[in-house]
C-alpha cells in the first residue's frame, strides 16, 4: 500500500478527517489508514499538514476531536509513506510560557520516521530574533523538518535478549560512528554505521574482549546547535535530540540497502546472536530547542509551558538544570507518557535491553526538587516492560541538589564517579589510602548498602566517554582541547592525571613503561572490582584523543578510533582479565562482613605486606599504599582468592598466607601473565604498581 495520493486538484477533493481515536500517541497507520493524536494542553486548534513527494505543502487537516488535552483524527486511505507536519494556534504570550506560532511547522514528537535536514535559518525561529517578544510571521515550512508515517513490522526471527545476569555484566561504551570508521576490516561503505558495528570484524573484537553489552552514545535523531555550526564543527556525541523515537539516519549507511531504522534493528539482532546486550544512552533531560532564544521547531510550538519546565519568577525564561538552556517537564503526565512511550517503543519494537539515562537527577525533579519515589521512577518500577530491561543512571546535573550519587531507587545502576576519582587518585596521584581505595574496590557500601542497594548498582568505571581517555589519562596533565574553539576553557581542568614525566606522546622506555603499568593497573582495578565494570571503547586498545578531554564536537581523528594502531597485548590483557572475571568472579553480589565462617574463614579480610592483619590507623597511612585483600568467599571460585595491591613506586615483597597458592594475573607483566605456584608464608615478588591475582589450591582457571 502506498501513501494517500496529494495531486493538485486535492483543494476540490479534500479528504476528511474523521474523529479517530485519543490513542496511540502520533501516527499510527492500522492497515486501512493513518490515526492522528497529539497532546498540547493549552492549543486553540491543531492542524496536520500533508506534504507531496517534492516536499509541497498540499493540504492543511484540522484535529477537531479533543479528548481531555489530546487533539485526534483519523484519515481513511493513508499508509505508510505519508509526510506530514503539525501546526498549533494558540496565543503568543512570552511573559505567560505561552509561544504558538502557527506560521512554523512543528515536528510530530513521535515521529517514527524523520524527514528532512536540519539547517539553522531565520524563519525556524518563533519570535523576531532581535526583539523575541515579538511573534516571528514567516512560513517555515518548505525547510522544516517533517515526519513520515512507518509501517513498524520487521522480521525478528528468532532473536531473544541475552538477559544478562548483572552480576557477569560487562559494560563497553561506544560511539557507533567512532568505533568502525576508519576498521579498514570492514567495507568502506559500512564504516561509522549501525552496520559497521554489526559486522564480523566489530564481532569478533567485541567477542575476543568478552563484554556482555555495548552501550550506545546517543542514536535518537539529534540536532547540531547552532554555535557549532557556524564553526564549521557538529554535535559528535548526539546530546541534543529532536525525536525520541527516530534513529539519527546519519548513523546509518548507504550500502545495506535498509532503511536507517531496520539497519538499527538488524544490528541489534545480530549482537543478540552472539549473547551482546544494547543499551541506549538516552536524554529525556532536555530537547535541541534550546533557550528562550532558540528554534521553535516541535515542544515549543505545540505546548512550552506543558513540556518545559518554566522559572516561577519569569516564565519567559526556563529552568536550566541540565545547561542546554532547558529542563523536559517530566512532572506533567503526557510528558511523562512521552518519555514513557519512548523507553517502551525502543524495548518493544526496537528489543534493546536497557538504558543509560543522561543527567538522570532531572528525571526526578518536581517543585521540590529530586525525588526517588517521583513519579518517573514510580512508573517504571510498575511497568511490565520497563521494569525487566537494564536501567543506568548519570546520577548528576548542574540543578539545585544535583548531585545525587547512591540516592536512586533499588535496582537502578548508577555511575559511580567516587570510584573513578578514588582509583585514578590511588594509581596516578599516590593521594588516595588504602582505605579510600578499598572502599570503592568493594562495591563502594557507603553509597549503597545503606540504602539496602546491591554492589552490582554501582558501574564501575575509570574512564568515559566524557573525558580522558585511558591512554591520555597516562599522558597528559593538562587539557588539550584548542580543537573545540573555546580557547581550552571547556572540559574538564582537575583530571586527575600523570604524564609520566612527558606531556604527550613519548619515545623514552622507561616513560612507555610506566604508561603501561598505569593502563593495566587501572584495567584491572575496573574489571576485577565489585560492581558492574564498564569500558570506553578503545581504551583496550591505547586509543589517544591527542588530549582532548571534551570532544564532542570532534567528529574526525581525534574521536574515531584508529584500528591501525591498536596494542594487540593491551587487547590480550584485557580479554585476560575479563576471563578472569568470568571464571571467578572475585567479589560476589552481596555485602562481605568480615565475620567467620564456622571453619574460622573470613568471608573478607585484609592483610599488610609483612602478612598481618591490616586495621586501624594503619589504613590511613600515607607511606604505603601495598595490601592484599583475601577474599574467603568469592563470586564463583572454589577456593578463597588473594588479590595484592602495589600502589607505590618501590617494590614490596607481600608474605603469602599459608597455604598453596597459584598467581593467574600479575599486571607487572604487559600480557598479565604470572608463573608463581607453590606454598604461601614466602613472599611473593609484588612489582611497583601493580596487580596480582592468586588462588587457592583447589581452584583451577583456563588460560
Amino acid at each position: 500500500m502506498t501513501a494517500l495520493v496529494i495531486d493538485d486538484d486535492s483543494e476540490n477533493n479534500s479528504p476528511v478527517l474523521q474523529p479517530g481515536q485519543p490513542w496511540p500517541m502520533g501516527a499510527s497507520w492500522d492497515g486501512k489508514g493513518v490515526n492522528f493524536a497529539v497532546f498540547s494542553a493549552h492549543a486553540e486548534a491543531i492542524e496536520v499538514c500533508l506534504f507531496d513527494d517534492q516536499g509541497q505543502e498540499r493540504l492543511r487537516l484540522p484535529l477537531s476531536a479533543r479528548t481531555r488535552d489530546v487533539w485526534h483524527g483519523y484519515l481513511p486511505d493513508a499508509a505508510p509513506g505519508l509526510v506530514y507536519g503539525l501546526r498549533a494556534y494558540g496565543p503568543w504570550r512570552v511573559e505567560e510560557g505561552q509561544r504558538f506560532n502557527p506560521h512554523k511547522l512543528l515536528l510530530d514528537p513521535y515521529a517514527r520516521d524523520i524527514v528532512g535536514q536540519f539547517a539553522w535559518r531565520e524563519e525556524h525561529f518563533g519570535g523576531d530574533r532581535k526583539r523575541p517578544q515579538i511573534i516571528d510571521t514567516r512560513d517555515n515550512a518548505a525547510s522544516a523538518l517533517k515526519a513520515r508515517v512507518v509501517d513498524d513490522s520487521f522480521d525478528w526471527g528468532r532473536d531473544q535478549p541475552p538477559r544478562v545476569p548483572l552480576a557477569d555484566s560487562v559494560i563497553y561504551e561506544l560511539h557507533v560512528k567512532g568505533f568502525s570508521q576508519l576498521n579498514t576490516r570492514i567495507p568502506e561503505a559500512l564504516r561509522g554505521t549501525f552496520a559497521g558495528l554489526a559486522h564480523p570484524a566489530s564481532i569478533a573484537h567485541l567477542t575476543r574482549l568478552g563484554v556482555t553489552a555495548v552501550s550506545l552514545l546517543p542514536v535518537h535523531f539529534h540536532i547540531d546547535e547552532e554555535r557549532l555550526v557556524e564553526m564549521g564543527l557538529t554535535n559528535y556525541w548526539g546530546y541534543n535530540t529532536l525525536g525520541f523515537f527516530s534513529v539519527d539516519p546519519r548513523l546509518a549507511s548507504a550500502g545495506s540497502g535498509l532503511t536507517p531504522r531496520d539497519e538499527f534493528r538488524s544490528m541489534v539482532k545480530t549482537l543478540h546472536a552472539f549473547g551482546i546486550e544494547v543499551l541506549l544512552d538516552v536524554v529525556y533531560n532536555h530537547t535541541g530547542e534550546s533557550d528562550e532564544a532558540g528554534p521553535t521547531l516541535s515542544f515549543r510550538g505545540l505546548d512550552n509551558a506543558s513540556y518545559y519546565r518554566l522559572r516561577a519568577d519569569s516564565r519567559s525564561h526556563y529552568e536550566n538544570d541540565t545547561g542546554t538552556g532547558n529542563t523536559v517537564n517530566v512532572s506533567q503526565p503526557y510528558v511523562l507518557q512521552l518519555v514513557l512511550d519512548s523507553l517502551r517503543y525502543w524495548v518493544e519494537e526496537m528489543h534493546v535491553d536497557g538504558f543509560r539515562f543522561d543527567l538522570a537527577p532531572v528525571m526526578g525533579r518536581g517543585d521540590n526538587g529530586f525525588d526517588r519515589n517521583g513519579p518517573f521512577f514510580t512508573a517504571i518500577a510498575q511497568d511490565p516492560v520497563l521494569s525487566r530491561v537494564k536501567m543506568i543512571a548519570e546520577p548528576w546535573d548542574i540543578g539545585p541538589g544535583g548531585y545525587q550519587v547512591g540516592n536512586f531507587p533499588r535496582g537502578w545502576l548508577e555511575w559511580n564517579d567516587h570510584f573513578r576519582d578514588a582509583a585514578r587518585s590511588f594509581w596516578l596521584k599516590a593521594e588516595s589510602t588504602r582505605a579510600d581505595f578499598a572502599l570503592r574496590l568493594c562495591g563502594s557500601s557507603d553509597l549503597f548498602h545503606a540504602r539496602r542497594r546491591e554492589p552490582v548498582e554501582s558501574v564501575n568505571y575509570v574512564v568515559s566517554h566524557d573525558g580522558f581517555t585511558l591512554r591520555d589519562v597516562v599522558s597528559y596533565n593538562e587539557r588539550h582541547n584548542q580543537a573545540n574553539g573555546e580557547n581550552n576553557r571547556d572540559g574538564h581542568g582537575n583530571n586527575m592525571s600523570n604524564n609520566c614525566g612527558v606531556e604527550g606522546p613519548s619515545n623514552d622506555p622507561a616513560v612507555i613503561a610506566l604508561r603501561g603499568k598505569f593502563q593495566r593497573a587501572l584495567l584491572a582495578t575496573t574489571l576485577l572490582a565489585q560492581g558492574t565494570p564498564m569500558l570506553a571503547a578503545g581504551d583496550e586498545l591505547g586509543h589517544t584523543q591527542d588530549g582532548n578531554n571534551n570532544p564532542y564536537c570532534q567528529d574526525n581523528a581525534i574521536t574515531w578510533i584508529d584500528w591501525s594502531r591498536a596494542d594487540d597485548d593491551l587487547i590480550d590483557f584485557c580479554a585476560w582479565l575479563l576471563s578472569l572475571r568470568r571464571q571467578a568472579l572475585p567479589f560476589d553480589n552481596h555485602w562481605y562482613s568480615g565475620l567467620t565462617d564456622p571453619l574460622g574463614l573470613h568471608d573478607l579480610s585484609w592483610l599488610q605486606a609483612d602478612g598481618s592483619a591490616l586495621q586501624g590507623n594503619a589504613w590511613r597511612d600515607p607511606n604505603t599504599r601495598a595490601f592484599g585483600c583475601l577474599i574467603g568467599q568469592p563470586g564463583r571460585a572454589r577456593a578463597p582468592l588473594l588479590l595484592l595491591v602495589n600502589g607505590d613506586g618501590i617494590d614490596r615483597p607481600f608474605m603469602l598466607p599459608a597455604g598453596v597458592w597459584e598467581a593467574f594475573l600479575d599486571t607487572h607483566d604487559p600480557l598479565g601473565v604470572a608463573t608463581f605456584h607453590g606454598q604461601g608464608e614466602v613472599p611473593y615478588p609484588l612489582m611497583a604498581h601493580s596487580v596480582v591475582l592468586l588462588a587457592a589450591a583447589g581452584h583451577v582457571i583456563k588460560a
